[in-house]
């Protein structure tokens, strides 16, 4: 009899353990699920800003048309992105675009005085920040998912509850590169002359005698 209170007893710890372990693995699932999609409002906040910026500068900056179709496609691939790892390369290859269009823009006097591109410009800040703030949160609860996981015993039984790891979110090199613009051959601009252009702020030359 004292066997069988034994057996039962260990079977019901197990079936505790078993409670315990797939309830905090749903637990942190979710709550990675939930912070992705916190990171997804802020993406679409910056897509959705996007066409606007570009509208608004493209009068200003009708020379910089190639500049202004980098942002436009890597605007596209990052819309049609679907898995964490295209999305993480496609977000870089964005925030390196627009990195060129506002480094090319402080060439242009019209953009600096524009209140609607100055709005623009320090909403995209803002929302780059806060981007950046979800995915560090994200990928933080993406390590403790993972980690539940892995660690044993719970690594025994994870695959047969249907759990897998979770993607990072990646910041893309393209992220990291700091855009390198070369504007001594831009045409001047309609509100002046693009900044290191010829004769742009040089003093008259002296009269020969």
């Amino acid at each position: 009899m004292g066997f069988f209170f034994v057996l039962v007893a260990i079977v019901a710890a197990a079936v505790l353990w078993f409670i315990g372990v797939y309830n905090r693995l749903v637990g942190l699932r979710n709550q990675v699920q939930n912070a992705w999609k916190q990171i997804d409002v802020q993406l679409k906040r910056r897509h959705d800003l996007i066409p606007n910026l570009v509208n608004t500068v493209r009068g200003m900056m009708k020379f910089e048309q190639e500049t202004l179709d980098r942002v436009i496609s890597a605007r596209a691939k990052a819309v049609s992105a679907t898995t964490v790892a295209q999305k993480g390369q496609a977000e870089g290859e964005l925030t390196q675009a627009l990195g060129r269009l506002f480094a090319v823009a402080e060439a242009y006097p019209d953009f600096k005085s524009n209140q609607n591109a100055l709005q623009l410009q320090e909403e995209l800040t803002s929302t780059e920040n806060k981007i950046g703030f979800a995915r560090q949160f994200y990928n933080d609860l993406v390590m403790r998912f993972n980690t539940a996981q892995q660690v044993f015993p719970a690594n025994l039984v994870a695959p047969s509850f249907g759990f897998s790891p979770a993607e990072f979110l990646e910041i893309a090199e393209a992220d990291r590169v700091v855009p390198v613009v070369d504007l001594s051959t831009s045409a001047p601009a309609a509100g002046g002359p693009a900044a290191g252009a010829p004769g742009a702020g040089a003093p008259p030359a002296a009269p020969t005698a």
